[in-house]
């Protein structure tokens, strides 16, 4: 067939500067869907957009054309309404796990759609694959199914939704343009619209562990996706957390569901319990369903039940042990004083070169693998305690994960400022 347009004037036009039209949008999207625009031609494409930058109308348009590329699933022959939540991604981020059951206590049905970890960056099907016998491929009839009996699934995303986004992503994460934020933007909304959620939560994080390294990027990346969102028809509310120290004490995939179920049981770290808790009251917010005490769900077990039921559903055994690593090593203080820093991206670095991460989208990940912190910024330590365990099957990893660790961890007189996690809210 004749081609509409041809994709190298697409591309000159980004490269100097021109909005593309909404024709041209559609085109490109479709045609490299297709494959009948080259990998390189959408790679060059990509780095114009990183380098030039999108409008609005630019993004929401190429946002729509990654929806129609694929299906689009619709929840509303379910009983209660909607409410998901997504996270850019960060070291020792567990939030969905007890999230997704403890909004499901309030009636709000929760389709979680989750991904792998890549990099430094835990994913969260990883984590709940440690649990014996849970599975993360759902149909569609299934999903539907057990957001009604269970309130809450996560799950693989199915290969019908954007089709174009997984082309895109993969190309991006291997040609230097993960961090265009028009692409970041439309990649994760355009999945997140097509599922069919009423009401979304992002969690944008920003800092050492997270792709947003400062407040003006990651607050320009919130911005245009809750503008998206709303244009959308989907209730969109983003929340700015920080990610320059790991959440909790964990960072790995059975280590973070152990973590996990503390705070289900109404214990956990205390950053973990705030992030969680803050988020599931915007999300029933956004659902209809505000003004919910929250906090009393996760210490009298409501929020407990739903997670063993959520578990079970996908044939975990929520009360199954969960796998360990075969050999651990410490890390001790080299002096007395102030933890005054602990890097997220070098604590995230350290569990993924343990086995918790991969650097491929088919290695396969340790599940027992990764880091557990035993002080955080503003403890005191002595010199000799131990800061963290490191965990994994194959000891050969110790000495880079060490390596990675180098200059991430400091101790100095003074404490550090405390901080909420939560920096800043954008509607």
């Amino acid at each position: 067939m004749s081609e509409a347009f041809d994709a190298v004037d697409v591309i000159i036009a980004k490269r100097d500067r021109h909005e593309l039209t909404d024709e041209q949008i559609r085109w490109v999207v479709d045609a490299y869907t297709r494959e009948a625009v080259a990998e390189e031609q959408m790679s060059s494409l990509a780095m114009a957009i990183l380098l030039n930058g999108m409008t609005r109308r630019e993004i929401a348009t190429w946002t729509a054309a990654m929806i129609a590329s694929g299906e689009r699933m619709d929840f509303s022959a379910l009983s209660r309404p909607t409410a998901d939540k997504h996270s850019t991604g960060g070291v020792g981020d567990k939030i969905t796990l007890p999230l997704a059951p403890l909004v499901a206590v309030f009636d709000v049905a929760v389709p979680q759609l989750s991904g792998r970890g890549l990099g430094h960056t835990g994913g969260t099907l990883d984590k709940l694959e440690s649990i014996p016998g849970w599975q993360a491929g759902l149909s569609n009839e299934a999903m539907l199914r057990q957001l009604e009996d269970v309130g809450a699934v996560i799950c693989a995303a199915g290969s019908g939704l954007a089709p174009a986004d997984k082309k895109l992503y993969a190309l991006r994460d291997v040609t230097g343009t993960v961090e265009a934020i028009p692409l970041i933007a439309s990649s994760i909304m355009s999945k997140k619209i097509a599922e069919g959620t009423g009401a979304l939560v992002l969690d944008v994080k920003v800092g050492s562990g997270a792709f947003m390294k400062n407040l003006e990027d990651a607050t320009e990346l919130a911005r245009t996706m809750v503008a998206l969102g709303t244009d959308a028809g989907v209730t969109t509310v983003a929340l700015l957390t920080d990610m320059s120290t790991p959440l909790g004490l964990t960072a790995g995939n059975a280590l973070e569901v152990r973590e996990s179920v503390e705070v289900l049981a109404g214990g956990g770290p205390a950053d973990v319990v705030e992030l969680t808790v803050r988020l599931a009251e915007e999300m029933l917010e956004a659902a209809g369903r505000g003004g919910q005490d929250v906090r009393a769900a996760l210490t009298d077990g409501r929020a407990m039940d739903a997670w063993r039921r959520m578990i079970a559903a996908q044939g975990g055994d929520p009360d199954a042990t969960l796998p360990v690593a075969e050999h651990t090593q410490e890390v001790k203080a080299t002096s007395s004083g102030v933890l005054t820093r602990l890097d997220a991206y070098a604590v995230g670095v350290a569990a993924w070169r343990l086995g918790a991460g991969r650097a491929r989208k088919e290695d396969p990940v340790q599940a027992g693998a990764g880091v557990e912190m035993h002080a955080k910024p503003g403890d005191t330590v002595r010199e000799g305690d131990v800061l963290l365990t490191l965990h994994t099957d194959t000891p050969e990893r110790f000495a880079r994960a060490e390596e990675a660790l180098d200059g991430g961890i400091e101790i100095g007189g003074t404490e550090p400022e405390a901080t909420s996690v939560v920096l800043d809210r954008i509607a």
